[in-house]
């Protein structure tokens, strides 16, 4: 290993805090299995997400060895950190069903060939515990008036904080002993709000194994104003195409904030700093130049090349006027009231009757804003308009404009 991982996550801006010293001189030293934990309280991961991704993809590309650690045992109880109330509990099949879904979402970013990144999940050894051992065991080792000075905690003090979610960082420090103990797993890591949880095992396999165990935390994507990045008036932005189209994935990348690209592609791409600062160093309307690259790059690293390249084709026909190289065709419309898309269509001339736009849209082959859409009297509302503008692609080649009228 060349390049220490340890300078590379300090040189993109992903270290916040670390448990002790000798940390980048173990990584420079050997092969360390690490893990991220993952609570499948959703059907997908999100952008908030991205970051231990990311970390863990810089990680194993510098021949270290993940462990996606899915909390099907925690999320029974629910992680308090960063809340104000009291997690959904969920069933095992939903947590289950979950988890798969992040395998297929993390494969992206890790490899999990043999020998390679695992997915464990803690509900097979949190489960079967005795309370009564468990307690004797590893709850000796906790005290109570320096958990509740953990951010975690504090912060629910007010409201209320149950015995349910007080357990939360034992639960969690002992999967760091389990899973030092049983992979040799030697540094947990995760986004900074879990600095108390990662510190809390990082002591007990200290203190109970008498071996060195390290803990390190991430910077949180947060805009430049310090609210948490990758919320929109929809909501989340998930990676799951399903639930945020890859248009609409690519859109988000490519609206941020301009003082916010140069941290996004030094956290989010694995394009080199010097790459990353040069498409940064310009302050004008150039800075739109790294907004399309960093747009492209996650969204082909989450959805595909193919699906990235649709999203910044129909990106381009819609704001640039332009797709395929050429101008397109533009209809302004006054109003969306009462407007179906079927009528829509002929309205722009894509179709010459309602039978042939249904039977178009019944078959696959109408997008809008890169969207495919397959409802026959689908309502044309203004939401579907973006900055005024709606992209309809007919088949693959045929694009549209349509501009609502102030």
């Amino acid at each position: 290993m060349s390049t220490n991982v340890y300078d590379v996550l300090v040189e993109r801006g992903f270290l916040r805090q670390v448990t002790h010293e000798g940390l980048k001189e173990l990584l420079g030293r050997e092969s360390v299995t690490f893990y991220i934990g993952f609570d499948p309280t959703a059907d997908s991961l999100h952008v908030g997400h991205y970051v231990q991704l990311m970390a863990m993809a810089h990680m194993q590309r510098a021949g270290h060895k993940p462990i996606a650690l899915i909390g099907g045992g925690t999320t029974m109880v629910g992680d308090p950190s960063g809340r104000t109330d009291l997690r959904q509990m969920l069933s095992a099949e939903e947590i289950q069903r979950n988890a798969n879904a992040f395998k297929q979402q993390i494969s992206r970013f890790l490899d999990f060939g043999p020998g390679k990144a695992q997915m464990l999940n803690n509900a097979d050894w949190l489960l079967p515990l005795n309370y009564i051992e468990f307690l004797r065991d590893i709850g000796v080792y906790f005290s109570v008036n320096r958990m509740l000075t953990a951010e975690c905690y504090k912060s629910r003090m007010e409201k209320g904080l149950t015995f349910l979610e007080f357990n939360y960082m034992l639960m969690q420090a002992y999967d760091f002993l389990y899973l030092n103990r049983h992979y040799g797993c030697k540094l947990q890591m995760g986004g900074d709000d879990q600095w108390s949880n990662i510190l809390a095992g990082a002591d007990l396999i200290r203190r109970k194994e008498r071996k060195e165990a390290y803990g390190m935390t991430f910077s949180l994507l947060l805009t430049s104003d310090g609210r948490k990045m990758g919320k929109t008036q929809k909501g989340a932005v998930w990676l799951d195409a399903n639930k945020t189209s890859p248009y609409e994935f690519y859109q988000y990348w490519r609206n941020i904030a301009d003082s916010d690209v140069e941290k996004c592609l030094s956290l989010l791409t694995f394009l080199p700093m010097d790459e990353v600062r040069r498409l940064c160093s310009y302050k004008d309307e150039r800075i739109n130049d790294a907004k399309i690259v960093l747009a492209y790059e996650l969204t082909r690293q989450v959805h595909g090349q193919e699906e990235a390249d649709k999203a910044k084709a129909a990106a381009e026909a819609l704001f640039g006027g332009g797709a395929e190289g050429g101008s397109i065709p533009e209809t302004q419309i006054d109003s969306v009231e009462n407007l179906l898309l079927v009528d829509l269509l002929q309205t722009c001339k894509l179709t010459s009757s309602r039978g042939e736009g249904r039977r178009l849209i019944a078959q696959g082959g109408i997008a809008l804003n890169g969207n495919k859409v397959t409802e026959e009297f689908l309502p044309v509302t203004e939401d579907l308009f973006q900055d005024g503008a709606l992209l309809i692609k007919k088949g693959k080649k045929v694009f549209h404009r349509v501009v609502l009228k102030k």
